[in-house]
């Protein structure tokens, strides 16, 4: 089996089926010459007890039917490998490879003002993503900041943003991100979403991280967006809304930082200075009907309006996955809309025909993660959605079900490898990534740090030369 992406969903998925399927073997391909999706490039540097998931992926990646095939792009530009070349030496293909896109407002200002970030591409920033290792946001350009959405990710920005930047550096966030947090401006955060507290996204750790963090003080939320009596609410609501209603312990007059969740506020435009930096984002008021506190309340607008100040605005309203290229030419559709690939939800991609009434598999076609269900959830429900495609997987193996290529004998890399030399791929293999990690290692020893990640394909490269 083949399996395109690195990241929690193909590990997962990778391990069970090694576990069901005896004799099977895993190649991983990954774009990057490092491994570990957004468990590497995603979590906060100050969640490091969500990394621990990487000990069970080392420990799948060592298995003898295990292969890593880092710094190999799919696609068909010179030094890339297409999925053509890849497909006919495999039973199967599990598209694991995540959300590379983040989605968009489509307001006035959102591509033009200074001063206006992707969540997506902050947050890849200051845990080393190569792709972003340029993005530099200045974060001197005032004290206010607006956060559009109201998810797990927004907080962890606006949690980054108000931290002591002391606390961070023994984390592995890389050095330039501490240089420029250092030199922040920012005193006030507002984390603002269309919806009310009971519809929001954010989960109650990231809420407490966020009330606790020292000499920064919680805006109160206004009763009226509060339930009146939250003691009839279910469990997991009520500890938000008990925890959201008592607020932080630092009082506003006494810290010097501060933020807030302001709800019930659409987004219509950013709004520029003289010199094109961005002075406020204005808001469409929002009503939620004649039932607010109903967690599927759905969102009107109203004639009410609202401006607030900002010179820096992070956009964070979700992550979007895209079709890699070479797709159609195995048979295998992708929702551009969704940005997801079709499938049965239990990891099967469906073809566009129809027989019968019912949309077919393709055959030995699979998905997990993101790609497979989009952007929602957390590594805990990746892995349990993981676990789901690998079993039908190993059910589709067992039971003879038809797989790409049919019967005959498929070898892998083994076969691969050869196009792939022709084509002028570098791979990089297990043993190369842990040369890699060592060398990360000992530079953030260097710096009394857990680690310092390369954050260019360049320098990871470099320590294999």
């Amino acid at each position: 089996m083949a399996v395109i992406g690195s990241g929690p969903a193909g590990f997962y998925t990778s391990y069970k089926v090694l576990s069901k399927i005896e004799n099977g073997t895993v190649d991983m391909y990954e774009h990057l010459p490092v491994p570990y999706g957004l468990v590497r490039f995603g979590v906060a540097p100050d969640h490091p007890e969500v990394k621990n998931c990487e000990d069970k992926f080392q420990e799948v990646a060592e298995s003898p039917n295990f292969n890593f095939i880092g710094n190999i792009n799919i696609g068909p530009d010179p030094g890339s490998l297409p999925l053509k070349a890849i497909a006919p030496h495999y039973d199967a293909i599990l598209f694991a490879y995540g959300a590379s896109q983040d989605r968009k407002l489509g307001i006035n200002g959102e591509d033009t003002v200074n001063g206006i970030y992707s969540a997506r591409a902050f947050v890849g920033w200051y845990n080393g993503l190569p792709e972003y290792s340029d993005l530099a946001p200045d974060l001197t350009l005032g004290e206010e900041a607006v956060i559009i959405g109201q998810g797990n990710v927004a907080l962890d920005v606006a949690r980054i943003l108000l931290s002591d930047v002391n606390s961070l550096k023994e984390t592995d966030i890389t050095e330039h991100a501490i240089d420029i947090l250092s030199r922040s401006r920012v005193k006030s955060v507002r984390v603002v979403g269309r919806r009310g507290p009971m519809q929001a996204a954010f989960t109650i750790k990231e809420v407490r991280e966020l009330l606790k963090l020292p000499d920064v003080a919680f805006r109160p939320i206004p009763p009226t967006q509060l339930p009146p009596d939250m003691s009839k609410l279910p469990r997991a609501p009520k500890r938000i809304m008990q925890v959201l209603a008592k607020g932080s312990e630092a009082s506003l007059e006494d810290v010097p930082r501060s933020w807030s969740l302001d709800f019930q506020l659409s987004p219509t435009s950013f709004n520029p200075d003289q010199s094109n930096n961005l002075a406020s984002l204005s808001f469409d008021k929002t009503s939620l009907g004649l039932e607010p506190f109903d967690p599927k309340a759905r969102v009107t607008s109203t004639d009410e309006h609202a401006e607030l100040p900002a010179e820096m605005a992070f956009r964070s309203i979700g992550y979007k996955s895209e079709a890699i290229s070479g797709l159609l030419e195995l048979g295998v559709p992708f929702d551009n809309r969704l940005g997801i690939i079709p499938n049965d939800q239990e990891g099967r991609v469906l073809s566009l025909e129809w027989e019968n009434g019912v949309k077919q598999h393709v055959p030995g076609m699979y998905a997990a993660g993101w790609v497979k269900r989009g952007p929602t959830g957390v590594i805990a429900s990746t892995m349990s959605d993981a676990f789901l495609t690998a079993d039908r997987i190993a059910e589709d193996w067992h039971s003879q079900a038809p797989f790409n290529g049919g019967e005959e004998v498929k070898i892998g890399w083994e076969a691969v490898k050869v196009e792939a030399e022709k084509r002028g791929c570098r791979r990089v293999s297990w043993e190369d990534w842990k040369k890699i990690d060592a060398a990360e290692v000992a530079r953030g020893k260097n710096s009394g740090k857990k680690r310092e990640k390369f954050t260019s394909i360049k320098g990871m490269l470099s320590v294999l030369e």
